[in-house]
């Protein structure tokens, strides 16, 4: 029960991991604020427990993060999870391409923390939401590997600033998740490549040495570790959740 009361705030938290980690949080007894460009998606979460709300804001946009702050309150925790992939040859991307990579992976955590950081009370948490691909590199995702290392290079640098503080900047790392966002992936692949779609998502399993897709559910432990009692010495990290990829 050491989060009751407390409140977080998760971008991306209409889908996949965000509405995992939304509904964990709750059920800790935080008060949950869920941000996204999909208010449908927000309030289909919103509805699933009475300690969530939500606010439709694109966090790429600098007047719709400070409005999203200013409409959910001081947050004690502030998780930049929401994000996006595409997957092409880096020869083949177009600049807008790679500035909307950009924007919502890299951008859009710096927006999400600089702002929760502002109104932050005196303890608090940062997370962001990162990938494998801040740690490494995979082909033909130039754009997003290269945004997810920034995250990562942000938070190492965020963390020492605010170090004397109880304040901890911590990013989360996982590989391919069972998510949606894995789900158009796989199916990219196999528009690609002609193989089912069994096949193709068999093919991103394997990257995990466990052969598995990794399950939201593990990275929202992680998440609710790095806000408990005992995990104030965790700062700077990019945390991997990959079953030994990296």
């Amino acid at each position: 029960m050491a989060l009751m009361g407390k409140r977080v705030l998760i971008t991306g938290g209409g889908t996949g991991l965000g509405a995992v980690l939304a509904l964990r949080f709750a059920d800790e007894g935080c008060a949950v604020v869920i941000a996204g460009r999909n208010a449908d998606a927000l309030a289909r979460v919103a509805e699933r427990h009475p300690s969530i709300r939500a606010i439709a804001a694109d966090v790429t946009d600098e007047a719709a993060v400070t409005a999203l702050f200013a409409g959910a309150g001081p947050c004690d925790i502030v998780i930049a999870n929401a994000g996006a992939a595409l997957s092409k040859p880096l020869v083949k991307t177009e600049l807008a391409e790679w500035e909307q990579m950009i924007g919502v992976n890299l951008t859009g955590v710096f927006l999400t923390f600089r702002e929760g950081l502002r109104q932050m009370p005196d303890w608090g948490r940062l997370i962001a939401v990162a990938s494998t691909a801040g740690l490494k590199g995979y082909p033909y995702v130039a754009p997003y590997v290269s945004a997810k290392h920034g995250v990562v290079g942000m938070v190492k640098a965020l963390a020492l600033e605010v170090a004397r503080k109880p304040v901890t900047v911590n990013a989360l790392c996982p590989g391919f998740l069972d998510t949606e966002m894995t789900d158009r992936s796989v199916a990219n692949i196999a528009a690609t490549t002609g193989r089912s779609l069994d096949e193709a998502r068999t093919t991103l399993a394997r990257v995990n040495p466990q052969g598995r897709l990794i399950d939201p559910a593990e990275v929202a432990a992680a998440a609710l570790w790095l806000c408990q009692a005992g995990s104030d010495a965790v700062n700077g990290q990019a945390i991997a959740i990959s079953g030994g990829e990296v």
